[in-house]
């Protein structure tokens, strides 16, 4: 079973958005923190954004500061992430991550993780 499932990814042109999606499943709680990681060929996974479990706190990196916003609807058991003016340099597999009292940016505090979605963004 495979407790998070990302959906929306795509190919968009730069300038474009695209809206990501994480449905939760199996042991995923509607308590757990979720966050969104991505990477790219020859770069180190990276942490992009995370929610906590009330949407109450919400978390970017700086490269996507302004761009993305994060929700999370707990009575569907989902977390979107809304993608604007989007850049080459967010070309990359995106990865729904969710983790009990999880740290923002800190991949070890995350338990479970999803099959990744692919984000393709051309010039």
């Amino acid at each position: 079973q495979v407790p998070l499932v990302e959906s929306g990814g795509g190919s968009v042109q730069a300038g474009g958005s695209l809206r990501l999606s994480c449905a939760f499943s199996g042991r995923i709680l509607s308590r757990y923190f979720i966050g969104w990681f991505r990477q790219s060929p020859g770069a180190e996974r990276e942490f992009v954004s995370s929610v906590d479990w009330s949407g109450g706190s919400k978390y970017y990196a700086d490269s996507v500061k302004g761009r993305f916003t994060i929700s999370r609807d707990n009575a569907k058991n989902t977390v979107s992430l809304q993608m604007n003016a989007l850049k080459p340099e967010d070309t990359a597999v995106y990865y729904c991550a969710a983790g009990l009292s999880a740290m923002p940016g800190l991949e070890y505090s995350y338990t479970y993780w999803g099959q990744g979605t692919q984000v393709a963004v051309s010039s």
